[in-house]
């Protein structure tokens, strides 16, 4: 996939941030969103979605995804997911699925992971947004 460096994937817990007032971590979304360096998934739009309470929080979370380019995952992605989450489990760690997912996206298109979470951290290759 093509060359992104200095993009971010930001995970759904800095997403909810972000729809909070005074956040820090949803100003610093903001401001990578103005930069044009934020990218968005599937994976995180549907956590954000499937938390809505009302329409109107339905319609914020769409207006704020819509501008920001899409990456999804592939055949070879699903793949490579099934044998991260092969090998963490091997060591002995069971990281949720979602993350895993949003992990093998950001190191599929050289972007890094945005996130509040510190399962990422455990996931070999990728990159940390600090």
């Amino acid at each position: 996939m093509g060359n992104r460096a200095g993009g971010v994937l930001a995970d759904t817990s800095v997403w909810i941030e972000f729809f909070k007032n005074k956040s820090d971590a949803g100003k610093r979304l903001e401001g990578l969103i103005s930069g044009g360096i934020v990218f968005v998934c599937g994976i995180v739009m549907f956590e954000l979605l499937q938390g809505v309470k009302s329409e109107t929080e339905r319609a914020a979370i769409k207006s704020a995804l819509s501008g920001l380019p899409h990456i999804e995952m592939s055949a070879s992605l699903w793949e490579k997911s099934a044998q991260i989450s092969a090998s963490l489990k091997k060591d002995g760690l069971t990281i949720p699925l979602s993350d895993i997912f949003i992990a093998a996206l950001a190191m599929e298109h050289n972007l890094a992971v945005f996130t509040l979470d510190k399962h990422f951290e455990k996931i070999p290759g990728v990159k940390i947004y600090k």
